[in-house]
């Protein structure tokens, strides 16, 4: 295709096609056989036990296209397991068990589905495979509190440091610590019971490292005690926001008295592998093809851009009026992923999420642009608080918002993205697309 197609496909449609082509580079249907067939090459199918697990918004999805895949490839092979993923994202599967359960904030769903997959690891022998079915939101959906701990001080831990706008990763280091199954723990038991266990992973971390997917439940841990309770000084989160099994545990950690997560030394001799089968800097190469065929060179920013969500709208909107004062040969798109922050203010609902957040953020920023379009949107299909992925805006978006009197920053201050593009019909819904590879932003920058 060539410049005309710019043409003759509306902005919208631009901006709508290049995120679709992000997320379909990371459907489970399409990746998962690949890896089976790397991982499994002809005549080595597994034997003994074929236990299947795994948690996260795409695992139910990696669990239908593993289930169809051994139907044709091994036969022979008796799949039987549990996988838990988020409410409203399941699949259709006949031998795998998938659980619906709670989402950023665990819940008791979760806690059982998790204890079922501890119990069915811990009833591996010697000659039997391990399958984990790994992606995004694994980490609250895998909540098994060590000893001591209760689903509800899970919850509470999980929804303060949702509060302090501590970013993913540092969640995750603290998750890991309070976790029978976290931070390597799941893999370490089908260690213990001499099976081999293979990992798939989709990512939807900054660095695709498989200790920050879902937290790691098969992978090596680089964290310690003290980082998580460094994360809780750093956000000043205390007795009265941290329940006190919760600082018990971690300090009891400290002092040795319980065992840390997993460590390379732990894997010395294990059949144990990690294949990180999609990414977000995939996903956003695919998207850099499709608008490269409508005319537009694509310029990737990167898979790694976080902070606050507000305060990436701004950055970027600087970025694009450098690129603005240049001259432009070709009409560009600027494509970017990673994982902002929202911060919410004591006292502040808010409606939305990070993408829509970063949206209008650079929206506000960009009012003297008036052909400036821009999406933002999770490539799992949920943005936040509400079912939508994100938003989008274009020219004819901001003359829209023009004419019914909406001031961008009085929704920024009150953190009702959602309610802004609402007011404009320029949310992205795609409901749950099934896989999780972090989020998705592209800006079109037209001559």
């Amino acid at each position: 295709m060539t410049q005309k197609n710019t043409q003759t496909i509306s902005t919208e449609t631009i901006l709508k096609n290049a995120f679709a082509a992000a997320v379909a580079v990371a459907d489970p249907q399409v990746i998962v056989p690949q890896y089976l067939a790397k991982i499994f090459p002809a005549g080595q199918q597994p034997k003994g036990r074929c236990l299947v697990v795994g948690a996260g918004k795409a695992s139910a999805s990696m669990a239908s296209a593993l289930e169809a895949y051994a139907t044709s490839h091994w036969p022979q092979v008796k799949l039987e397991g549990v996988v838990l993923t988020r409410y409203g994202h399941a699949s259709p599967t006949s031998h795998v068990e998938i659980i619906e359960a709670g989402h950023p904030v665990p819940d008791q769903a979760g806690m059982d589905g998790a204890k079922k997959i501890y119990a069915l690891t811990n009833q591996l022998e010697p000659g039997d495979v391990l399958i984990a079915l790994v992606s995004g939101g694994g980490s609250s959906l895998l909540t098994l509190p060590q000893e001591g701990i209760s689903i509800d001080d899970m919850r509470k831990t999980t929804e303060a440091l949702l509060r302090s706008g501590a970013p993913i990763e540092e969640m995750n280091i603290v998750r890991k610590h309070l976790s029978a199954i976290l931070g390597g723990n799941l893999a370490r038991v089908a260690i213990a019971r001499g099976a081999r266990v293979e990992a798939l992973l989709i990512s939807d971390v900054t660095g695709d490292s498989p200790a920050d997917i879902a937290s790691g439940p098969c992978a090596a841990d680089y964290s310690t005690y003290q980082d998580a309770l460094t994360i809780f000084e750093k956000y000043h989160l205390g007795k009265d926001e941290i329940p006190a099994s919760v600082l018990v545990h971690l300090k009891k950690g400290l002092a040795g008295e319980k065992p840390e997560t997993l460590k390379d030394s732990d894997l010395v001799n294990a059949q144990v592998a990690n294949h990180v089968i999609a990414t977000a800097y995939k996903s956003l190469e695919a998207a850099a093809d499709y608008v490269r065929n409508q005319g537009y060179e694509p310029i990737i920013l990167g898979d790694t851009i976080t902070g606050e969500a507000q305060d990436v709208g701004i950055s970027q909107a600087q970025l694009v009026r450098e690129h603005l004062s240049k001259k432009m040969d070709k009409p560009l798109a600027l494509i970017s992923g990673g994982e902002c922050t929202v911060t919410i203010p004591a006292g502040v609902k808010g409606r939305g999420g990070r993408c829509s957040e970063y949206l209008l953020s650079l929206f506000a920023a960009t009012k003297d642009l008036p052909h400036l379009s821009a999406l933002a949107a999770d490539t799992d299909g949920i943005d936040g608080s509400e079912k939508n992925a994100g938003a989008w805006f274009t020219g004819d978006t901001r003359k829209a918002g023009t004419d019914q009197v909406l001031v961008a920053e009085s929704f920024l201050a009150a953190h009702d993205c959602f309610g802004f593009f609402a007011k404009l019909g320029a949310l992205v819904e795609t409901g749950p697309t099934l896989t999780n590879v972090n989020d998705f932003r592209i800006i079109l920058l037209d001559k």
